[in-house]
């Protein structure tokens, strides 16, 4: 398999980092017995980091790696993907 990197993967590595530390937080707050709301945010904030940059990702590979694929194509026959690519930043 050849190497696949996009501008975006540093950025969606940081994301991802951020949401490890987060996480190594909870735990470590479950361990020593503190509260569940506490536990709570910092559970919705690991979240938050891995789902943003899961959407980061499918963008960026929306954006590049389906335009590679299907190649340049006719403004009539773009339609139907510009659209498809754009519904999908509402997922």
């Amino acid at each position: 398999m050849t190497e696949h990197r996009h501008d975006t993967h540093p950025e969606i590595v940081k994301r991802l980092k951020r949401a490890e530390g987060h996480l190594k937080s909870v735990i470590a707050m479950i361990e020593s017995g503190r509260p569940c709301l506490d536990i709570t945010q910092q559970l919705h904030a690991v979240e938050r980091a891995i789902s943003q940059a899961k959407r980061t990702l499918i963008q960026d590979h929306l954006d590049h790696c389906l335009d590679e694929t299907i190649g340049t194509l006719p403004r009539d026959q773009r339609q139907s993907i510009d659209q498809f690519k754009a519904i999908t930043k509402y997922l």
